[in-house]
């Protein structure tokens, strides 16, 4: 396919995400199934084009003056990949696939408009109801804060120390472009273009035989973060498909009891094999099984409790940019009391001098400081542990680190613009002994 003609099938792919109002991954699908002669460049071009119009959504709406696909893809065009309008036009020159010419009204919004005096939810590219939630946190950065959430996210590896070496496994993905991350001592980075197809991380010798796994740098740093030591208790309580599960493993260096576990059962299913090909020996996996407590017997026995919460995932927009412009208040509201309900669940998990780590992957405060507020109200044998302290014996980085994130008393939280990574919340909060 030529470029114009990829530039037509986004076009009609963002049309049927808005008259059918499907996620993005189901339109593309549909769109591929349709059109099989599309071959596998093409469709990651594609793809590249309808993520980021999802990305600037609002802002290349605004820079058209028009709330169209045609409109959102011209502007994105400009925003996202710096193209000028002679550009733009020779590419929309009606030919046979490719998009219709440029209006005269088109050309002249795309030439004259700008965002400088589009309001922040435009300009930050996020859903206006959320203005407020961004400003409690961002302040006046927060246009700065979400475009960086809106920007396209590289493809992080975390390196499974208990199969494989950092150094070694660096070497041996060069080939793919892979780098060192700034921060995570276990992470790998391949940084990816507009559009690049997917690596076949899951074809490498270095994935099949457990040696590495894909894992964004902020959640490896959550993982890094709880502490977990060889010997002790921990229990991942919102397991899910077991990535933090697996960093936790390796840090525990397969000595001690690690128990992963989650709500949701189908959640679950990709644990047991993720474990077996990680090499992961001390960790038990607890399916639930009807209304019986699958942590029933754990009395206030576990020196560490890792909650990777269920949230609204809105650090996570690099990587689901659709998500963002589906997300309404009232999924916040159910979050919210999915949270309380864990936490107050772990409240009694932890044994005297133990601790409670409470990982979001939300920028939002009311999923990250406030519960930590109200569940150390709810719970004084409970109190947080300063962040600065949480670093300070883990590793060298921890200084630059700590001035990288923003702070506060109830923890702390990474986002894309600040260090790198995707929006993680992480709160460390010890038992009174």
């Amino acid at each position: 396919m030529t470029p114009a003609a990829r530039l037509s099938a986004a076009i009609e792919i963002l049309q049927a995400i808005d008259a059918q109002r499907v996620p993005a991954p189901n339109a593309l699908k549909e769109w591929g199934t349709a059109h099989r002669f599309a071959g596998s460049g093409d469709r990651a071009a594609i793809a590249g084009l309808v993520f980021d119009v999802l990305r600037r959504r609002a802002s290349s709406a605004w820079l058209m003056d028009a709330d169209t696909p045609r409109a959102r893809l011209l502007g994105m065009l400009k925003l996202e990949r710096g193209l000028s309008a002679d550009a733009v036009a020779a590419l929309c020159d009606g030919g046979r696939f490719a998009p219709e010419p440029l209006t005269d009204t088109e050309r002249a919004a795309f030439t004259s408009r700008t965002l400088k005096d589009a309001p922040a939810h435009v300009a930050g590219d996020y859903p206006e109801w959320l203005d407020a939630q961004f400003a409690a946190v961002f302040g006046d950065t927060r246009v700065e804060e979400a475009t960086a959430m809106a920007s396209r996210a590289p493809l992080d590896l975390r390196v499974n120390t208990l199969k494989a070496k950092h150094e070694k496994v660096l070497g041996s993905m060069k080939h793919l472009g892979a780098r060192a991350t700034p921060w995570s001592p276990w992470g790998l980075r391949i940084d990816l273009g507009a559009d690049a197809r997917n690596p076949g991380i899951h074809s490498e010798e270095d994935f099949i035989k457990g040696g590495v796994e894909v894992q964004d740098e902020g959640s490896q740093l959550a993982a890094f973060l709880t502490g977990a030591k060889p010997g002790e208790q921990v229990i991942d309580m919102c397991a899910g498909a077991g990535g933090k599960t697996l960093a936790l493993a390796a840090m525990m260096q397969g000595k001690g009891r690690l128990i992963a576990t989650d709500h949701d059962k189908r959640q679950l299913a990709p644990i047991h094999e993720r474990l077996s090909r990680a090499g992961v020996h001390n960790a038990d996996v607890r399916t639930p099984k009807g209304p019986d407590d699958t942590l029933s017997d754990i009395k206030a026995s576990a020196d560490l409790v890792v909650i990777d919460a269920p949230c609204t995932g809105t650090g996570t927009w690099r990587r689901n940019p659709d998500a963002k412009w589906r997300m309404r208040p009232g999924a916040l509201e159910v979050r919210i009391k999915d949270q309380i309900e864990v936490l107050n669940r772990a409240a009694s998990l932890a044994k005297p001098g133990g601790r409670i780590a409470y990982i979001t992957c939300s920028v939002l405060p009311q999923e990250n400081n406030a519960q930590v507020k109200a569940f150390t109200a709810r719970h004084p044998d409970y109190s947080v542990v300063p962040p600065a302290q949480v670093m300070s014996v883990l590793w060298d980085k921890a200084d630059d680190f700590a001035a990288a994130t923003i702070q506060s008393d109830e923890g702390l939280l990474m986002t894309p613009r600040r260090t790198g990574t995707d929006g993680f919340f992480v709160s460390v909060m010890k038992r009174r002994t």
